[in-house]
C-alpha cells in the first residue's frame, strides 16, 4: 500500500487524536459480547511476503492461514474471483480463520456507487458468501476524489445492503470527516445501519484519523512507514484498543500493511503479543519463522 506514503516519517506527528465524541455513546449501546479480534496481514503473495514463508512451502495461503487468524482480502478488489475460487480458499483454511475481503473496483471506483452498480454487488456476494462462517467484515474503499457531492449514492449503498453481513467503509476525501454537518449526516447513517467507519493510520495522511465509530466494531487499516517508529505506533493503539475494550467494544480487526510489505508478518506478531499481555486476549503467535525476520 502506497497511500499516504512520506520520505522522512520521522516528522510526523504520530499522535492518534482523542476520540470523538460520538464513540463512547456507540460503544456504550453495545451489547458487551465476548471481545472478538483478529489480526493479519493484507496479502498472503510471497513476492510481497519475503522472508516469511519457509522454504519449499508449496501453499502460501494454507501456511499464512495457520500462522494468523485472519487476512485482509485485497485481492478481491481487482476482479470477482467465482465461487468456486472462494471455497477454495475456505477449504484450504481453518476452524477459526476468517477473510476480510474488499469489494471490487467495479462498485467503488468504476461506477462509484452509482445506481447500476447492484447487478456487481449481487454478483460479488454470491460467490463471496462461499466463504460460509469464515466470511467477516466485507469492505468498501472509496477513491480519494470520491467527495460528499455523491453522499445520495452512498445513502442509496448502505440502505441496499444486506443487513445479514457486515461491511465495512473506508472514505479518503477529507470532507467526509472535516465538513461538520457532512460528518455528522455520515455517522448518523453508518450506525443506523449497523456499518462499521474504518479508521486507516497512514504517515501521509493523518487528516483521516476520525477516532470516530460507528458500532462495535473497530476495523483498523495501520499502513507501517518501514521505519523504527512502526513499533511505537502500535503501542499506542493497544492502549486505545484497551480503552475501547473498557468501554465495551465487541469487534476489534485491525491490518498491517507496509510499503514493502515483507515486513508485516513481524508487526502484526508485535501486535498479538501486545494485545495478549495488555487486553488478556488468547491471540495464537506465528510461528518461530516470524522471529528470523529482521525489520531495520
Amino acid at each position: 500500500m502506497q497511500f499516504g506514503k512520506v520520505d522522512h516519517p520521522e516528522h510526523i506527528d504520530f499522535t492518534l487524536p482523542q476520540d470523538h465524541k460520538g464513540t463512547q455513546k456507540v460503544l456504550n449501546k453495545s451489547s458487551k459480547e465476548e471481545l472478538s479480534v483478529y489480526v493479519g496481514c493484507a496479502k498472503w503473495n510471497r513476492q510481497d511476503l519475503k522472508g516469511f514463508y519457509p522454504r519449499g512451502t508449496k501453499d502460501e495461503l494454507e501456511y499464512y492461514s495457520r500462522q494468523f487468524n485472519s487476512i485482509e482480502l485485497n485481492a478481491t478488489f481487482y476482479r470477482i474471483f467465482p465461487e468456486e475460487q472462494f471455497q477454495k480458499w475456505y477449504e484450504k483454511t481453518p476452524e477459526g480463520f476468517k477473510f476480510f475481503p474488499k469489494l471490487v473496483q467495479n462498485i467503488s471506483h468504476l461506477k462509484r456507487l452509482n445506481e447500476d452498480v447492484q447487478p456487481y454487488v449481487d454478483q460479488y456476494l454470491s460467490c463471496a458468501v462461499h466463504l460460509k462462517e469464515k466470511l467477516g467484515t466485507i469492505f468498501l474503499q472509496m477513491h480519494g476524489n470520491f467527495a460528499p457531492k455523491n453522499f445520495d449514492r452512498v445513502l442509496h449503498f448502505i440502505e441496499q445492503w444486506p443487513k445479514e453481513i457486515r461491511l465495512a467503509v473506508e472514505f479518503r476525501h477529507t470532507d467526509w470527516f472535516n465538513d461538520q454537518q457532512i460528518a455528522n449526516e455520515l455517522y448518523t447513517l453508518l450506525e443506523e445501519n449497523n456499518v462499521a467507519n474504518i479508521i486507516t493510520d497512514t504517515a501521509g495522511r493523518r487528516d483521516l484519523l476520525h477516532m470516530r465509530l460507528t458500532n462495535d466494531e473497530a476495523f483498523i487499516r495501520y499502513v507501517g512507514a518501514n521505519h523504527p517508529t512502526d513499533y511505537d505506533r502500535l503501542d499506542v493503539w493497544v492502549e486505545r484498543l484497551k480503552s475501547w475494550k473498557e468501554q465495551g467494544i465487541n469487534h476489534i480487526h485491525f491490518f498491517v500493511h507496509q510499503n514493502i510489505e515483507k515486513e508485516s508478518p513481524l508487526l502484526s506478531k508485535y501486535l498479538i503479543v501486545a494485545l495478549n499481555k495488555h487486553l488478556n486476549t488468547k491471540l495464537s503467535l506465528p510461528g518461530h519463522d516470524t522471529d528470523d525476520l529482521k525489520l531495520f
